[in-house]
């Protein structure tokens, strides 16, 4: 599932897109924004559906080599750890997943070459030598060798990351937490594989994302104005161009959002500046937005709802 943070930059990243852009029609970013998000889906199916693969060209090596015309002892005996696997099995097995992979016509990403050579690549591992002389491997043990070939060897495989770049511009920064969440997909595995959501809260994700998106643009003046009027000695063409969309966002939410809790807007978007902008951002930030919601609150112009957010 998709954390906030990520909704978050993705909606950064449209924001800044749409402010670059001459002409820009909100319609058009926001659908192009949703369908970013939608597209983490994809890229988490089609990593999942390698697994599956793994297993299906597993069982047909296997298969021919005990079929060539001079097999070995290695052939005719060969080691089934692999596709004794309890979570690879389940997820080879999940009618749940084929049906998604059809639905969303992700089949074809990865052809049985690229398989098998990942198939290789897992055998030279030495997590992978280490769960062979395993005598009788838990579901612990067949957990962490799929998350080590995730970490070891899938997020390693150049040819996969290129063929993830040329497919969706959005993949390149996505990967990361597609490959999070699969890894989150098999903590929670039991014996029965599911299929995460891709929102926790469908609805309401959607409806944060596209409040944030919008608000933002429309009290975009307003939110330069408060901006402009908390720093001192600063032009604003001097500002980072993303400290200043980062806390457009941030006083979107603390004033148009009534149901996201200040501190966490905050916090957020400290964070957020650490990886995409400035090193002295997060303090900068920090220090404005702390005036900000002084202000807001002094004029009343912070009205939160529910349960514990209510601003004293």
């Amino acid at each position: 599932m998709l954390s906030r943070r990520f909704l978050r930059i993705k909606t950064m990243q449209a924001l800044y897109s749409y402010f670059k852009n001459e002409k820009p029609d909100m319609s058009v970013f926001e659908k192009e924004l949703f369908k970013s998000i939608d597209q983490v889906y994809d890229l988490y199916l089609i990593i999942i559906n390698i697994f599956a693969g793994i297993y299906q060209n597993e069982l047909l090596i296997i298969d021919e080599n005990k079929n060539k015309r001079l097999p070995s002892q290695e052939d005719l005996n060969p080691n089934r750890k692999l596709v004794s696997n309890t979570l690879l099995l389940a997820i080879y097995k999940s009618e749940e997943l084929k049906t998604l992979i059809e639905k969303r016509k992700l089949g074809t990403f990865i052809d049985n070459n690229i398989l098998r050579r990942i198939i290789t690549e897992i055998k030279k591992t030495e997590e992978f030598e280490a769960y062979v002389k395993i005598e009788a491997p838990t579901l612990k043990d067949d957990k962490h060798l799929l998350n080590e070939v995730i970490v070891k060897v899938l997020n390693e495989n150049e040819v996969l990351i290129s063929m993830f770049e040329e497919k969706s511009i959005y993949w390149t920064d996505d990967l990361y937490v597609a490959y999070n969440l699969v890894l989150k997909n098999f903590e929670l595995f039991d014996g029965k594989f599911r299929i995460l959501p891709l929102l926790k809260d469908e609805k309401d994700d959607e409806e944060f994302v596209s409040l944030l998106f919008q608000k933002t643009i429309l009290y975009r003046e307003t939110n330069i104005e408060l901006i402009q009027k908390h720093v001192k000695n600063w032009e604003l063409d001097r500002i980072a161009e993303m400290d200043m969309l980062l806390m457009q966002m941030c006083i979107t939410e603390f004033a148009y959002l009534p149901n996201v809790p200040v501190k966490a807007s905050l916090n957020e978007y400290i964070d957020i500046s650490k990886d995409y902008s400035t090193p002295n951002s997060k303090v900068f930030i920090n220090g404005i937005l702390d005036k900000i919601i002084f202000q807001l609150k002094d004029e009343n112009r912070i009205q939160k709802q529910g349960r514990g957010l209510k601003e004293s």
